[in-house]
């Protein structure tokens, strides 16, 4: 009985990408881009954002753009 009540605590996380029918992420939106990146800068995790792969990945490569484009610092400095 302990382990269903586990299970049920742990409720997967729904893409939000996914829920607004999101085809594309554009590298300029800063905004958008910086919820998902750590205070250090480091880009989050599926298991803590709730991505699903395919926008997973098509957030580090818009990070990696617009980090390369100096929209968004490599590092956050305090």
């Amino acid at each position: 009985m302990a382990k269903e009540t586990l299970k049920d605590s742990k409720k997967r996380k729904n893409c939000s990408f996914c829920a607004d029918k999101i085809e594309a992420l554009d590298y300029k939106d800063t905004s958008k881009l910086k919820r998902f990146l750590s205070e250090a800068g480091k880009i989050l995790p599926r298991r803590i954002t709730g991505n699903c792969a395919y926008h997973q990945r098509m957030l580090a490569k818009a990070v990696k753009r617009s980090r390369e484009a100096a929209l968004i610092g490599y590092v956050f400095e305090n």
